[in-house]
């Protein structure tokens, strides 16, 4: 079996450092490549550069790491940011873009190899320090009411963590049933991740146990 590849996208080389501690600390991972800005990013995915995953910080020193999201998606990435930004606005900018994990930079290397696990099981890497943050937005209406019994079903259990392919064993689907639900849902929220789902399920629940 081959070695799941890692970036490390980060300027401050103790950083990088300490990401690389937590990936080879693991047998099956390996890094591919460590780059300090943007810059370097494009020249290695240009050159045929290849990863898995990419660890990405959003301050680099030639712009905003959130610009190499769609670009790290594109090559068939999942990607985690490693910041230390924590407020509501930059979270959620993050989750916008379609990031696969969001992990502050107080996270320990053990936190942070088992971030890599989960967004490879095609499921988010959200603390729920990072979520709580995000139940702060509600809206009116209750966009939860759009979706079928069967969605709904699928979108407790995103909001739970589980992977598609855990879902599918619990609910006796495929993968791919459950990844064309899980389509469905987020066109029916004008959602693009499944954080987004998660958070707006918890949310949910939060305000149904204060009622």
């Amino acid at each position: 079996m081959n070695p799941i590849r890692i970036l490390i996208i980060d300027d401050h080389p103790l950083i990088r450092l300490g990401v690389r501690h937590s990936v080879e600390s693991l047998p099956d991972l390996t890094v591919s490549q460590e780059c300090a800005d943007l810059a370097c990013v494009h020249d290695w995915l240009n050159g045929g550069g290849a990863a898995d995953v990419a660890v990405l910080d959003r301050s680099l020193p030639d712009g905003d790491g959130l610009d190499l999201v769609p670009v790290l998606k594109a090559a068939g990435m999942k990607v985690i940011i490693l910041t230390v930004e924590d407020g509501d606005e930059e979270i959620r900018a993050a989750i916008e873009t379609g990031v696969d994990g969001y992990l502050l930079k107080s996270s320990d290397t053990e936190q942070i190899s088992h971030a890599i696990g989960v967004v490879l099981q095609d499921a988010g890497a959200f603390p729920p320090a990072v979520l709580q943050k995000l139940y702060r937005a509600g809206a009116a209406e209750d966009p939860l009411s759009r979706l079928s019994a069967r969605e709904l079903e699928i979108a407790e259990y995103v909001a739970q963590g589980h992977s598609n392919k855990v879902i599918g064993a619990k609910l006796n689907l495929s993968d791919n049933t459950v990844r064309n639900h899980l389509a469905n849902i987020m066109q029916k929220l004008d959602f693009h991740n499944r954080v987004q789902v998660a958070t707006l399920v918890l949310q949910h629940l939060k305000k149904t146990r204060r009622a």
